[in-house]
This record gives C-alpha cells, structure tokens and sequence, in this order.
C-alpha cells in the first residue's frame, strides 16, 4: 500500500508538495547513516538519497537484509546517528526482532523503520519504544531526505553534538596531546565525524600535531560570531581525517586575546549543530570565558599528572565544578605521564581518592613515542598502532562518547529498543 492511516507523521503527501517542503530545508549535517534493507526498491531509494544534494555531507551506507541482518552487523560495530530498518515481517514479529536489536545498539543512535504493513497500532507501539519514526514502503526519495531532514536539520532538532572539553590541572601534563589523539580515534573507531577546536588562541599546537598550516580557524569564528553558521564554521574547518575536522588556533602573539564570558558559546553550538561530536581543546586557564565553556559543555576530561601540585589543581577544578555542574556527571580523570624516571609519584588510587574519581585512563610516559609522533605532525595511533596508550585513547573515546567497547559481552536488562538506546 502507498498510503498510510498515521496521522501522526507528515511525510506520506505528494511529491510536489514534499519537493516545496524541502527546498526550505537546511542542509542535513554530519551525520553517518546505514540502511539494511529487504528489497531492491526501498535500498534503490536509500542510494539515490545519498546523492541528493541536502545529504552530501553525511556517510550514507546500504546493506541487505534487514533487521536481524543489523543485529549481527552491530554485535562488534558501532551503530550509527541514525538507522534505517527495511522490515516486512508481521506486527508482533518485527516488535519481536526489534528486540533482539536492543543488545547491540549504542545510545543515542535514531531509528527509522521501514515497514509493510499498514497498521496504526504498530505505528503506536514503535513510538512508545522510541522509534524515531515508522514509514510506510514504497516511500520515495523526497519523503526520504524530508525525513531525515526533520529529524537531524529542524529548527527545533535537538543539537546532534556531544561537546567534550580536555583541560589540564597544570600546565605541559599533556592535555592537548590527549585531547587530539581521542578526537582522532573517534573519528576512527567509530566512523563518526568529529570537530577538534583548539582553543589555546596564543599558544595552541594542534595545527602542528596534524601537520596542517589553514589560513583561518577558531579566532575567525569567535570574531565574527553574529554571522556564525554551519555554512560559516564549514569554510573555517581544516581537514585532517576522512571523519575529523580542525578548527586551528592562530598561534600568534600579534594580539591579545581577552574575550566575554559568552564569547564561544555561538561557536560551540554551531559545532554541536552540525557534527555528532565536538571535542575542545581548552588551555590551562582560569578566567570569565574558559569556566563558562566548562560550565556548559556535555562532558569533562581533566588530565594530570600524579603529583601534589596536580592533585591540589584537580581537587579545586572537580570541587568548583561539581557546583558549577551539579545535575551533571563529574568530571573525567585521566592520569598522563605517569612512570617517569627519577620523578617522585602520588599513587594513582591515592591521587583519585580525595577527588572522588577513578581514573578513566592511565597513559605511561614515553617521550620517544609521543615525541617522534608530534614532530611528525601524525597521532600516536597513525604512528604507532600497537602502543599501549592507543587502547587509552580508545577507553576515553567510548567514555565520553557513551559508547559500549565490549558488546558481545552485555546482555540488555531492560525490555523494548530503546531503553538501551536512552542510557547514557
């Protein structure tokens, strides 16, 4: 059937009218989209959305078969913003196959499904598990892009970023180092794409890590933040991966850099509107702007190295924030350094005990490694893959991406979908 009794969804209507709709439409975001389908129709309609010119930034993937199909494919892969579900089972069979999806699926990933039968009770149920929406088959390009369009690029959409923000407890703990290589192995592990935004104006060096030299970058979008936009931040951007981007800090000392309390708040958001995760590389400060960023920010990394004046730095930072934030999870601790030769050390456990954090991530000190790969403007994990602190940087990146590393071993104790999906 082509038509559909839901009028809860504004997406079945006719073609000229949804084309209108559509030139009206922002651009759809970053975001990365896989497909499983049934037939040879919806999956020929999923590849020819791709190509449309509001999707030419997201990573679009089309697989057969359908919703078990899924279910095995992300047993040991992460799932996406967003999957589409091509199912042509019964009611009760597909209620009973989304299930099983429930084990395996990431928070925060949308769910579309595809279906071919013309129920609204169906349509009801999925809602209530927290289906993003539930079409009809045929459905055509232009309902499509309409549909994804309202779920990721709607003026009321909620922002599709995760914004996290490493900061040191003291100055050279190595905090911009562990920030990029995080920033990159999310990009990597989870073919998601990423914003890195040096935020260190004078002094920052993620320009020199990625070996990139661009002529704009995150001074141009603080200063011109009254016509800051995803258009805007898009021609500032630097690239450096296929899923990483670069906002570089200017690096120069051609003038100071004194800013309001709210100064990269525009920038943030126009990030977070645009890419699933913005990662902020903030300079070991503490003034009106860089605690309102940490105020507002999703996540906090705070990386130390264990000795007392760390110790004293972080225990002000976790108090101070914890009032900042208090309806928001604590602070992240990452130990960096740690095991330097001839340097008197805090025991881990004794460092994060008066913090009331276990540490997320332990990084041993090894100035060859970190250094050579600085120097030649590559990650630690492009330079050397099997080096401890690659798995470091992979623990980080799950955390504060709220992604699960060992899903074959986690077994959903809620029922439906979604409760899954809603944990963070």
């Amino acid at each position: 059937m082509s038509s559909t009794p839901f009028s809860e969804t504004a997406y079945h209507l006719d073609d000229e009218t949804l084309r209108e709709r559509l030139d009206a439409l922002r651009p759809i975001p970053r975001i990365s989209v896989q497909a499983f389908c049934e037939t040879p129709e919806v999956a020929g309609v999923i590849e020819a959305a791709g190509a449309d010119r509001r999707m030419s930034k997201a990573h679009l993937r089309v697989h057969t078969g359908g919703i078990r199909a899924a279910a095995e494919h992300y047993a040991s892969a992460p799932t996406p913003n967003l999957v589409i579900l091509e199912s042509q089972f019964a009611p009760a069979e597909l209620l009973a196959e989304l299930d099983t999806l429930a084990e395996v699926c990431d928070p925060g990933s949308k769910v579309v499904v595809v279906g071919h039968c013309n129920d609204v009770s169906l349509y009801r149920e999925l809602t209530r598990r927290g289906i993003s929406e539930y079409v009809l088959a045929p459905i055509s390009l232009s309902e499509l892009v309409g549909l994804v369009s309202q779920l990721f690029a709607a003026p009321d959409a909620a922002p599709l970023g995760r914004s996290v923000g490493f900061v040191g407890a003291k100055g050279g703990v190595g905090s911009s180092t562990v920030s990029h290589n995080v920033a990159w192995s999310i990009g990597k592990l989870f073919a998601s794409d990423v914003v890195l935004a040096d935020l260190d104006l004078p002094f920052g060096t993620a320009n020199i890590n990625f070996d990139k030299d661009p002529a704009q970058g995150v001074a141009e979008a603080v200063f011109s933040a009254d016509r800051l936009d995803e258009v805007f931040l898009d021609r500032l951007l630097a690239k450096c991966a296929d899923h990483l981007s670069l906002l570089a800090a200017p690096s120069t000392l051609e003038r100071t850099y004194d800013f309001e309390p709210e100064a990269f708040t525009p920038l943030i958001e126009a990030a977070q509107r645009g890419t699933p995760s913005v990662v902020l590389d903030l300079p070991h400060a503490w003034n009106d702007w860089t605690r309102s960023v940490l105020q507002r920010i999703d996540e906090i990394v705070i990386v130390a190295t264990p000795d007392l004046a760390n110790l004293r730095n972080a225990k002000n930072l976790v108090d101070t924030l914890k009032r900042l934030r208090p309806n928001d999870v604590p602070p992240r601790l990452v130990l960096n350094q740690t095991g330097m030769p001839k340097r008197p050390e805090i025991d881990p456990q004794e460092f994060a005990e008066p913090l009331g954090l276990a540490p997320l991530a332990t990084i041993a000190f090894d100035p060859a490694v970190f250094g050579t790969a600085a120097n030649t403007g590559r990650m630690v994990c492009e330079a050397e893959p099997k080096h401890p602190s690659v798995e470091a940087f992979a623990e980080i990146a799950h955390a504060v991406t709220g992604r699960n590393p060992a899903k074959r071993a986690q077994k959903s104790a809620r029922s439906g979908l979604f409760g899954l999906m809603r944990r963070r």
